[in-house]
């Protein structure tokens, strides 16, 4: 709820909600954290002003129980946002102030537009989701924080579309631009596609690996190196769950949240599945040592664990990054040298005693007394007679 509210308080906020006593009510609103009071808030700003673009936002996500009922109030919140948008254009020029509720109610159309591409690719209409998304990529270039691409690549690969997907790629997959797991596993999926169908791991080892293969395998050791937690999801070697309303780039959050959506697309393509799992874990013997030094990216923060256990429920076991496992060898070697360490730093400072130690060690294993003449002859006599006996 903290990280919803401020997140809110940065898209739907502006320091100039004084001047419409509904933004007022709202931005109360947006910082109370009782879900009740919240939807009574938005009540109260639509008895001010029935084309309160938020109340109708609030109301879409917080009351509303399907997605139906969503829709509707997101089409009230979008013609309403349209109009306060209109208003805002004409007026931006006026003072600083006017330009900020400008950037704010752009904001609000955004998000009010989004979450309707949302609710179609939910209710199946995907072509009308792919639409309202190219469209609001045309129209606000620069408001990448919403991730709208990642929501578009999702869609078009429900179509199949998969040329749609490399030209959105193509441009989004940047080295300036931020990484996400649905950019970097879609890439491999892609170059996965492409030999997947024909790939065997017997063969392969026989013959090599082709150019193509090549690339494909890099381009999963690439995802993997981003997000080394999704594979474990797309395999089914650990049980999916709900994704959390908030996720972290490169955490379990991110790579939950990418599983949840995109299994199914996987899952589609004959032999990807196949060829992930016999290539992902390849990455961790390119970076042995993944908190000093990346490869491709920034070394995996550390950070993540403590910061997935915050955004993720308490029953869900959070995935952390694959330790390398030492060979028995190292351990062996690291033992011997410190005992041998230890051994020579008492000698140092205890010599009279060490020696008698030494002493001691040695002559318990070297010198232990022999058996006698005597007590083999008489156990050779024992074994005689128990042979005679026994005749």
């Amino acid at each position: 709820m903290n990280l919803s509210a401020q997140d809110h308080q940065t898209f739907f906020t502006c320091d100039t909600d004084f001047l419409r006593p509904s933004d007022t009510v709202m931005q109360k609103a947006w910082r109370e954290r009782n879900p009740p009071a919240r939807i009574k808030a938005a009540y109260q700003a639509l008895e001010l002003n029935n084309d309160c673009a938020t109340a109708y936002v609030l109301l879409a996500e917080e009351e509303a129980t399907t997605i139906v009922d969503a829709e509707r109030l997101f089409r009230q919140a979008l013609k309403a946002g349209e109009t306060i948008y209109r208003r805002s254009q004409q007026c931006q020029h006026q003072s600083p102030q006017h330009e900020a509720q400008l950037r704010r109610d752009t904001n609000v159309l955004v998000y009010i537009k989004r979450r309707l591409a949302m609710c179609a690719r939910k209710l199946g209409r995907i072509r009308e989701a792919v639409k309202i998304m190219r469209d609001l990529m045309k129209e606000f270039p620069p408001l990448t924080m919403l991730n709208i691409h990642e929501n578009l690549l999702e869609s078009l690969l429900e179509l199949q579309a998969y040329a749609d997907v490399q030209a959105v790629l193509a441009k989004y997959d940047d080295i300036s631009l931020p990484k996400s797991a649905a950019i970097c596993y879609t890439a491999a999926l892609l170059k996965t596609r492409t030999v997947s169908d024909k790939f065997s791991p017997e063969t392969a080892s026989r013959r090599g690996l082709s150019t193509a293969e090549i690339n494909a395998v890099e381009a999963i050791h690439r995802a993997v190196e981003f997000n080394p937690h999704v594979p474990k999801y797309l395999l089914e070697m650990k049980s999916l769950i709900l994704p959390p309303e908030h996720i972290l780039k490169r955490g379990d959050s991110e790579a939950i949240a990418y599983a949840f959506f995109h299994l199914q697309h996987w899952k589609r393509i004959e032999g990807a599945l196949n060829l992930l799992q016999c290539t992902w874990e390849g990455t961790f013997r390119m970076i042995p040592y993944p908190l000093e030094k990346g490869h491709l990216f920034y070394p995996y923060p550390s950070c993540t664990e403590t910061a997935d256990r915050e955004l993720l429920p308490p029953f869900h076991h959070v995935s952390v990054y694959p330790k390398k496992e030492l060979p028995f060898f190292i351990h062996f070697t690291a033992g011997l040298c410190s005992s041998t360490a230890m051994i020579a730093l008492l000698t140092h400072q205890f010599p009279e005693i060490m020696g008698v130690f030494a002493k001691a060690v040695l002559g318990f294993l070297c010198l232990q007394p022999a058996p006698s003449v005597f007590e083999e002859n008489t156990q050779d006599l024992k074994s005689e007679a128990l042979g005679l006996s026994s005749g």
